[in-house]
């Protein structure tokens, strides 16, 4: 696999990485066994970014990798970069959500998060979304208050603004900005990309499959209760309709190259910009297998401007969030 910096002079860190969270939660029941199958088999495949959140599944999906971490004992440990956030308070059962950033609570977040893990440091560690309330500067004081402590190693933040990155970044140095980005999802091309990379910042991009409708392989008649798709702005109506076209079009592309249309997607984050590393999320072997092959896909400059073409923004059909996963979002 090949690699990537996290950040300025951060760790080598596989150019694909492990989305964690459906693990836990918002994609039907959950499968451990599957799951930390799909961990270990990760390892394998040189995948050594993984990534989670407090917030996923109330603290299930730090739980799930601690005890992956603690099975493979110190050798594990020091093989991964693991990725975690803060932010988000949820209720069980509840999708809505409120969002603190203030400094006490970020403390106890940390800690709580440190014990799930079972480690005694967090490599990279995000705000997860941004309350506005509380400056930036505030945020990010505390957070570095965490590296000074040695329970950090790098700092992020999760869907903010490039004047709120430069803010942040002049008070302590930001490892990585988590975005959505996909084929789909392209808002961060205006302006976050150009910011990340006159800074030296990774950027971590999330569902880079559209939360699986870009692998032609779901169908939202089979979704599962729970499954917050059932609910999303793309996935339903009209919006399917017009979206699915564009993923019968993807798949044509992807076929005539032996590809699939994840290898394909995921591919074209890797060729279009240096400093991207995506994180498909996934609980099953297969997937993670044919994510993985998509480090070895080098597409050319006329088939990454065909794919752009293809996606234009104005084809998308369909907000990217119903009006509650919103929140926090600048």
């Amino acid at each position: 696999m090949q690699q990537r910096t996290l950040g300025a002079g951060g760790p080598a860190i596989s150019a694909i990485g492990l989305g964690c969270m459906g693990m836990s939660e918002f994609y039907g029941a959950s499968d451990d066994p599957q799951s930390l199958a799909t961990l270990e088999r990760a390892l394998e495949l040189g995948i050594n970014f993984f990534d989670t959140a407090d917030t996923y599944g109330f603290g299930h999906n730090e739980s799930l990798l601690g005890a992956w971490l603690k099975a493979g004992g110190p050798a594990r440990r020091q093989q991964v970069v693991i990725a975690s956030k803060f932010g988000i308070v949820r209720q069980p059962g509840k999708y809505e959500r409120r969002i603190d950033n203030s400094p006490a609570y970020i403390r106890s977040a940390c800690d709580a998060s440190l014990q799930r893990l079972g480690v005694e440091t967090i490599d990279l560690y995000y705000c997860h979304r941004r309350n506005p309330e509380v400056p930036i500067e505030e945020t990010v004081g505390a957070m570095a208050q965490l590296v000074h402590a040695g329970k950090v190693q790098q700092i992020g933040l999760s869907e903010i603004s490039p004047d709120t990155l430069r803010r942040a970044h002049a008070v302590h140095p930001v490892a990585a900005v988590q975005s959505e980005y996909s084929l789909w999802s392209r808002d961060a091309e205006a302006a976050m990309l150009p910011t990340c990379a006159e800074l030296g910042i990774t950027f971590v991009a999330y569902s880079p499959l559209g939360r699986a409708f870009l692998t032609g392989a779901m169908h939202t008649e089979q979704l599962a209760e729970g499954d917050f798709r059932k609910h999303n702005p793309r996935f339903v109506g009209e919006a399917e309709i017009s979206n699915g076209q564009l993923v019968a079009e993807l798949g044509r592309f992807a076929s005539a190259r032996g590809l699939t249309n994840a290898q394909v997607a995921l591919a074209w984050l890797l060729g279009k910009q240096p400093h991207v590393v995506p994180i498909p999320g996934t609980r099953r072997v297969a997937y993670l297998e044919q994510n993985a092959g998509a480090a070895e896909v080098l597409l050319n400059r006329e088939e990454i401007g065909e794919l752009d073409r293809m996606f234009a923004a104005e084809r998308v059909a369909g907000a990217r969030y119903p009006e509650a996963g919103m929140a926090g979002i600048e």
